[in-house]
């Protein structure tokens, strides 16, 4: 892989050599920095489970114990550095920060779910935690649906790498693919739903104050 080549180092040299604090530090530096592929750690750990170098049980909790400190890092940064830290990363990322401002409402009614299922969606996955933390959701309800989508993917990843041993590679070649019409899927969705909002608020009768409960949160 090509940041294994920066590193200096292989994915397979790492996992066998630093373990499950390895798989915890790459899940950690794969949330916060996306262009570290989700997809090729955790099938080729569970590869190694498949060869007896690793348990099952303690890759599942060690990498999504890295995903879930990542996340909560990206979603504290967020918090505290507000929409100039927000909007200066989406730009890092070639996002339109205008967007936050048509979200900010659907965020707020919908949180949880976009951060469940954001959470098993390539490219998403990280960017997700930056409109929890910059519209305060709670913590805990953060940490809670973070760690759910979090074990969801992770356990799905190791499980096929675990199945097809020595193929593991194929996995990325397998998502990779598969993500971009996932990434589509949620781009439409969300330009269907501003065209939907945009026409509700023009409405006369549309409520003019609306409580935000993720703001309750000091």
């Amino acid at each position: 892989m090509w940041f294994g080549a920066v590193l200096g180092v292989s994915l397979s040299q790492i996992l066998r050599d630093l373990g499950y604090a390895g798989l915890a530090l790459l899940m950690l530096g794969e949330t916060i920095f996306p262009p570290i592929p989700s997809e090729a750690i955790l099938p080729l750990a569970g590869y190694l489970v498949e060869q007896g170098e690793l348990a099952y049980v303690s890759v599942l909790i060690t990498s999504t114990a890295g995903s879930v400190v990542g996340a909560m890092f990206l979603y504290e940064m967020a918090r505290r550095g507000g929409r100039p830290f927000t909007d200066r990363f989406l730009r890092f990322a070639r996002l339109d920060p205008a967007e936050l401002d048509d979200a900010e409402q659907w965020f707020t009614k919908r949180g949880p779910w976009v951060v469940l299922f954001g959470r098993c969606v390539p490219c998403v996955r990280s960017l997700v935690s930056l409109p929890a933390g910059f519209l305060r959701m709670p913590r805990w309800e953060y940490l809670l649906f973070t760690f759910i989508g979090s074990a969801i993917w992770n356990t799905v990843l190791v499980t096929v790498g675990y199945v097809l041993g020595t193929e593991w590679e194929r996995v990325s070649d397998l998502v990779g693919p598969v993500s971009k019409p996932l990434l589509a899927v949620v781009l439409v969705a969300f330009a269907g739903w501003l065209l939907w909002h945009g026409l509700r608020a023009r409405r006369p009768d549309e409520p003019q104050g609306v409580s935000d409960p993720l703001r309750e949160e000091p």
